[in-house]
C-alpha cells in the first residue's frame, strides 16, 4: 500500500488575482450580503479539527476548502470530506467557482493510495471524489479517477464510492475507462441552464455535458447517475424545467439544486436568492418529472449528506422496481 505524504502544514491563502489570474482584470461586483435561511456557523469543532488533520496528513485537496463549501462545519464534524484529486488547479475558468485556476502540475503517483487510506481511517461508509478539470492530460484525468476509486475498493472495502468527473471534453474513451472502475454513483453537473454557459461555464459545452450523462447509461443501465444545478444566476422558472426534462431524457436518477454563493467580487453576482419555498416547488417539479431522488434546499450541494441520499436513492430504485414486478 502507498504510504501517505508526510504531514503538510495548512496551504497559503493567495491573494485573488493568484488563484484566480484570469477574473483579475474584471471590475468588481459587489457580494450580496445573505438571507438568514443561509448564514451558517463558522467552523470550530473538535472532529472538524481532527478531519482537517488527516486530510493535511495525507497531503489531499477537499473540495470543501477549495470551494469555500458553506457546509463544512457540518459535514467534517461527522468526518465526511469529499476529496478533490488531481491537484488543486483547474484548466476551466468558470464565473461560478472558487478553485484556483492555471496550469496543473503533474499528476501525485501517490494519490489514489492516501485517498484510499484516508477514507479507511475516517471510517468511512461512503465517500464522495471530485476533481479539478485537466483538459492538459490526453484522457482529461479518466485513469486517474480509476485508479482512486480501485485504492478505495482495495483499502477500504464496502465503502460506496460518488464520483463527481469533469466533463472528459474531447476524450475519447475516458467515461467508458471511468466506468470501468465500479464507482456506485457517476455525478456530472450541468451547473446551469444552457443560455448561461458562455459567461459561467464558458470552458464547457451544455450538449456535451448531457451526452456524457447519456453515455454513462447506455454502457451500463444500472448505473446510479446524478447531476447539480445552482441558481441565483439569472436563470428562470421555465429553463430550470427545461433542464429537468433534458436530464431526464437522459435518464438522470438523481437531481441536487442548491443556492449560488458569490465567492468574491471577481466572481458572478448573485442575481436573487430563491426562497425555501421555492426549492421546495423546484423539488416537487422535479419529482413529478421522473427523477428517483431530489435534494433542493439554498445549502444543498453535490456531496451535502450524500452518504444518506445514496441509501435513499437505493431504496426508491428498488421500491420503483418492485411496483413494476407488481404491475406486470
Amino acid at each position: 500500500m502507498d504510504q501517505p505524504l508526510p504531514a503538510a502544514a495548512d496551504k497559503p491563502v493567495l491573494a485573488r488575482a493568484e488563484r484566480h489570474p484570469e477574473k483579475a482584470h474584471r471590475p468588481d461586483n459587489a457580494v450580496a450580503r445573505k438571507p438568514a435561511w443561509i448564514r451558517v456557523k463558522a467552523p470550530n469543532s473538535p472532529e472538524y479539527a481532527e478531519t482537517k488533520r488527516l486530510v493535511r496528513e495525507f497531503g489531499l485537496s477537499t473540495v470543501c476548502e477549495e470551494a469555500a463549501c458553506p457546509n463544512i462545519g457540518e459535514c467534517w464534524k461527522s468526518k465526511h470530506a469529499t476529496f478533490m484529486i488531481m491537484g488543486d488547479t483547474c484548466t476551466r475558468a468558470c464565473a461560478f467557482c472558487n478553485v484556483r485556476t492555471g496550469l496543473p502540475g503533474a499528476l501525485n503517483p501517490h494519490e489514489p493510495g492516501n485517498v484510499g487510506a484516508a477514507v479507511a481511517r475516517l471510517g468511512l461508509r461512503h465517500v464522495v471524489i471530485t476533481s479539478v478539470d485537466r483538459d492538459d492530460l490526453a484522457d482529461g484525468g479518466a485513469a486517474h479517477f480509476a485508479a482512486v476509486v480501485a485504492a478505495i475498493h482495495a483499502t477500504a472495502p464496502g465503502v460506496t464510492v460518488e464520483i463527481l468527473t469533469p466533463d472528459f471534453l474531447r476524450k475519447p474513451g475516458a467515461v467508458e475507462t471511468v466506468l470501468a472502475a465500479g464507482p456506485d454513483v457517476f455525478n456530472h453537473n450541468l451547473e446551469t441552464v444552457p443560455r448561461l454557459y458562455p459567461t459561467i461555464r464558458p470552458g464547457a459545452r451544455y450538449f456535451a455535458s448531457l451526452r456524457l450523462l447519456a453515455r454513462i447509461k447506455e454502457i451500463d443501465p444500472a448505473q446510479f447517475t446524478k447531476s447539480g444545478l445552482m441558481v441565483g444566476l439569472g436563470e428562470s422558472w421555465g429553463e430550470m424545467l427545461q433542464v429537468m426534462d433534458d436530464l431526464r431524457a437522459a435518464e438522470v436518477d438523481f437531481l441536487t439544486v442548491g443556492q449560488y454563493l458569490q465567492p468574491t467580487p471577481k466572481h458572478a453576482p448573485v442575481d436573487r436568492f430563491w426562497t425555501p419555498e421555492e426549492f421546495a416547488k423546484l423539488a416537487d417539479a422535479a419529482r413529478a418529472k421522473g427523477f428517483l431522488m431530489v435534494s433542493a434546499s439554498p445549502l444543498t450541494r453535490s456531496s451535502y449528506h450524500a452518504g444518506d441520499d445514496f441509501a435513499a436513492l437505493r431504496a426508491a430504485r428498488l421500491a420503483k422496481l418492485a411496483g413494476a414486478d407488481a404491475r406486470a
